[in-house]
């Protein structure tokens, strides 16, 4: 591979067969060379990652110490449960409920700095397509969204097109959205970026973002050939931006500022 030649991401996390969480982990820490593009993009050369490593930059077993963790949450299982079991589960203040593939989750509500963020995307997001789907809706959480009998989600963020709005009924969203977000916290990191995912992708939702708050990273997938393929990404400042959304641009570092803060 030539020096010039420069992969995103998610392609190195492949070759290093690693998480893209990882990968963003090295990237803050400097434990790997980077390039970061005008647009605040960053690549990478792997002949250089591979040799930074070989020479005790990084390694597995770094990998292993920074992968993505999360609290332990309460699953409650034996059973597969459906949306009929979800209507008939007790109405905790402090907690939420989800059902992925059958799987009943039961956990706490998130931290206040996760609302921020949630919060300011949120409206980016209907800036954006107010101007572009008047009809188009966002919502965020709580709201039940039903992707099949035995996948009920709660996600952060949610955008239907006009054209999908009959999918929306009075007491939840039944169908396939556009989008989902979702805002990790320090319940859900794993279950976010695997579990939801492997549901997302098994259910064609055409766009899914992780964005982590903690980490200041923001991976927006896209379904290519029936799989999720990174294909916008953002970390720390910088504008994000997204092929797939012609005009929308926002401050990263605004999106994670926390009151304050200065430069953040």
């Amino acid at each position: 591979m030539s020096e010039h030649t420069l992969i995103t991401a998610q392609e190195l996390a492949d070759v290093l067969q690693l998480s893209v969480a990882t990968i963003w982990r090295y990237t803050r820490t400097e434990r790997i060379p980077y390039v970061q593009l005008p647009n605040g993009q960053y690549r990478y050369d792997l002949e250089k990652v591979m040799g930074h490593l070989d020479t005790g930059g990084g390694g597995q077993d770094d990998a292993e110490a920074n992968s993505v963790c999360e609290a332990r949450p309460e699953y409650i299982t034996g059973k597969v449960y459906t949306y009929g079991d979800y209507l008939r589960l007790p109405n905790e203040e402090r907690y939420y409920y989800e059902i992925l593939d059958g799987v009943l989750i039961r956990e706490p509500a998130p931290y206040v700095h996760h609302q921020r963020v949630s919060r300011r995307l949120q409206r980016v997001l209907e800036d954006y397509f107010a101007l572009r789907d008047p009809v188009g809706e966002v919502f965020n959480a709580p709201i039940d969204m039903t992707l099949s009998e035995t996948n009920v989600i709660q996600p952060d963020l949610v955008y239907i097109p006009g054209e999908s709005s009959g999918i929306i009924k009075e007491e939840r969203i039944d169908g396939v959205p556009y989008l989902v977000v979702e805002v990790l916290s320090r319940w859900t990191r794993s279950k976010d970026r695997i579990r939801k995912r492997n549901v997302y992708e098994q259910m064609q939702v055409p766009h899914y973002w992780i964005v982590d708050p903690e980490d200041e990273t923001i991976e927006a997938y896209a379904l290519k050939d029936n799989a999720y393929v990174l294909r916008s990404s953002g970390l720390d400042t910088g504008e994000f931006t997204h092929p797939d959304f012609p005009g929308l641009a926002f401050d990263l570092a605004a999106l994670w500022k926390r009151p304050g803060a200065e430069n953040v």
